[in-house]
C-alpha cells in the first residue's frame, strides 16, 4: 500500500490583494503566500475576517477583487469542486447519515473513482489518522477529538493541494487538543501544505513554520513565530501574541548618542533601549522573560534597573507570571524555584533589571 504522502500533492497557495465586502464588514488588500509544504497560520481575534477569508478562498464567498493561485494555476473564479482545496470546519460538519467510511468515501466516489480503489483510500487514511476502528461508526457517536480526525480524513480523501482548517481545535478537549494537534503536524511533515486559522497564539506557535497577524479585514505581519514574538510590528500584535510590557511613549536622543524612551504613564518610568528609531512617538516592548529579578540590588551590566514592589504572583504556562510595581508595570516570568528562592510574595520588595537589547521600540 502506497505511504501517505503518495496519494496528495502538495501546492504553493498565492494571496494576492484579496478583497470582498459583506454590509458593514470587508477584507481588503489581503496578501500572502504559502509554500509548498508549509505550515502557515492565520492568527487574528474574532470578527477580524479569518473565515471570511477561507471561504472566499474555496469558492464558498466569491471576491469582489484579488487573485488566488495554486501551484500556478489562478482558481479565483473556479468552481468550489474544481480548486484542490480541502476544508475541516471547527465543527468537523461531518455528514450525520452516513457511517465514517461513507463520510470519507464521499468526495473520491463523487468524482468517479473506482470502487476498490475507495476501499483502499478510506483504509489508507483511516490508517493514516488513527480512526481505522472507527469505520463503521455513526459521527453521532464519536469523541470530538474522533470526530476531527475523521473530518481531517474525509478532507485528504479528496486529494487536496493545500488544506485549509479552520479553527480546528477550538472545540475539543485539552488531551484531544494534543493529540489532533500531532497529527496535524505529521500530515505537514508527510508533504501536506497546510492554512490554518487561529485566535490562540500559543496554538500557533506551536504548529506553524510562518505566521500571518490579521486586523482590521487584512493580513498586518508575516513572519517566523519567534520573530513575531521577539520584533512585533505594532501595539496591537504585540499585545495579541501575549506580550505583557507594552508602554506608549516618546524616543528621544540624549548628547551622549543614548536612546531614551520615556513612558505617558502619570509616574515616570524610563528605558534606555538600543535601536536605530527616530526620536518621536513610540511603544516600548519588553518580553517577559527578558526582565530579572532580584531580592538585593545587583552588580549587574543591564542599563535598566527599577526597585519595586511586588503586586501579584500567578502560576503561568511557563513558570510564574510576578508583576513589579515600579511606577508603571513591570511583569517577570520566573520559575517556581526563584519564588522560593528570592522569597517573593505580594509586597515583596524587588529589583527588576532589563537588558537595552531586549528593549524593542515600534515607532508611531
Amino acid at each position: 500500500m502506497p505511504k501517505y504522502e503518495k496519494i496528495t500533492s502538495a501546492a504553493m497557495l498565492e494571496v494576492d490583494g484579496l478583497a470582498k465586502r459583506l454590509g458593514a464588514f470587508s477584507i481588503s488588500g489581503v496578501s500572502f503566500t504559502v509554500d509548498e509544504g508549509e505550515y502557515f497560520v492565520l492568527l487574528g481575534a474574532s470578527g477580524t475576517g479569518k473565515t471570511v477569508l477561507l471561504e472566499t478562498l474555496t469558492g464558498v464567498i466569491r471576491s469582489d477583487s484579488g487573485r488566488v493561485i495554486l501551484a500556478g494555476r489562478d482558481i479565483t473564479r473556479e468552481r468550489m469542486q474544481r480548486r484542490r482545496l480541502g476544508m475541516v470546519f471547527q465543527d468537523q460538519a461531518l455528514f450525520p447519515h452516513m457511517s465514517v467510511r461513507r463520510n470519507i468515501a464521499y468526495g473520491p466516489a463523487s468524482s468517479g473513482m473506482k470502487h476498490s480503489d475507495i476501499e483502499k483510500l478510506v483504509e489508507l487514511l483511516a490508517s493514516e489518522t488513527g480512526i481505522g476502528h472507527l469505520l463503521d461508526r455513526s459521527p453521532a457517536t464519536l469523541s470530538g477529538g474522533e470526530a476531527q480526525r475523521a473530518a481531517l480524513a474525509r478532507a485528504l480523501a479528496a486529494g487536496p493541494e493545500c488544506l485549509l482548517l479552520d479553527e480546528p481545535l477550538s472545540s475539543l478537549d485539552s488531551g484531544a487538543r494534543v493529540e489532533i494537534r500531532t497529527l496535524l503536524k505529521k500530515l505537514n511533515r508527510g508533504g501536506m501544505t497546510m492554512l490554518h486559522i487561529t485566535h490562540d497564539y500559543e496554538e500557533a506557535a506551536a504548529l506553524a513554520t510562518k505566521i500571518g497577524i490579521m486586523e482590521n479585514g487584512t493580513v498586518v505581519q508575516v513572519d517566523t513565530p519567534q520573530r513575531i514574538l521577539t520584533h512585533p510590528g505594532s501595539e496591537f500584535i504585540a499585545r495579541f501574541v501575549g506580550i505583557r510590557n507594552v508602554y506608549r511613549g516618546w524616543l528621544r536622543r540624549e548628547s551622549d548618542g543614548t536612546t531614551v524612551f520615556e513612558s505617558d504613564a502619570e509616574a515616570p518610568f524610563r528605558l534606555e533601549a538600543l535601536c536605530e528609531a527616530g526620536e518621536g512617538e513610540a511603544t516600548a516592548v519588553v518580553r517577559s522573560e527578558a526582565v530579572t529579578l532580584s531580592a538585593y540590588r545587583p552588580d549587574t551590566s543591564a542599563r535598566n534597573l527599577f526597585e519595586g514592589t511586588v503586586s501579584e504572583i500567578v502560576p503561568a504556562r511557563r513558570g510564574v507570571e510576578v508583576t513589579v510595581d515600579a511606577g508603571a508595570a513591570i511583569v517577570a516570568i520566573v520559575t517556581e524555584r526563584s519564588v522560593e528562592s528570592l522569597g517573593l510574595e505580594r509586597g515583596s520588595r524587588v529589583f527588576a533589571s532589563i537588558k537595552a537589547s531586549a528593549v524593542k521600540i515600534i515607532e508611531g
